[in-house]
């Protein structure tokens, strides 16, 4: 039996074959990759964002939905065209040991860690000065 993609990958050389780019546009594509993938970073975020976030998840755990009501309630509306940064953002999170989640019931909830709960109490005892620093104290937290 041979591979079932073989007309397509022999067209797909054929028609690319003798394709190259400028370093121009190279530069431009990998600055465009570079700007959409840039949410992936907590730099991105603004540090209010990252505040209400935390701190909607003071009273215990809570699952995407209620994180985004909660949000809304508090004016943030930096989700509001696009709901899935949100869980972009969750896990971006979850992957820098600042929440955690399980699946309950086919919802995923999320929970502040320890590391976490840290964050959200040190802010409160900052200077608007320092608290713009938190999501740099995440980064360097979490390397």
């Amino acid at each position: 039996m041979g591979d079932p993609f073989y007309n397509l990958k022999n067209s797909i050389k054929k028609d690319f074959a003798g394709l190259s780019f400028s370093e121009e546009r190279k530069n431009a594509v990998k600055e465009t990759i570079r700007r959409k993938q840039s949410h992936l970073e907590l730099h991105y975020w603004k540090v209010e964002t990252l505040k209400n976030i935390l701190e909607s998840l003071q009273d215990g755990s809570k699952h995407g939905y209620d994180i985004s009501t909660q949000l809304f309630r508090k004016n943030e509306l930096s989700f509001k065209s696009n709901e899935g940064q949100l869980y972009i953002l969750l896990h971006l999170l979850e992957n820098k040991k600042i929440i955690t989640s399980k699946w309950i019931e086919d919802r995923k909830y999320y929970s502040l860690t320890t590391k976490g709960k840290k964050y959200v109490a040190d802010w409160e005892h900052r200077s608007s000065k320092q608290r713009s620093s938190l999501k740099y104290l995440i980064e360097e937290a979490s390397l």
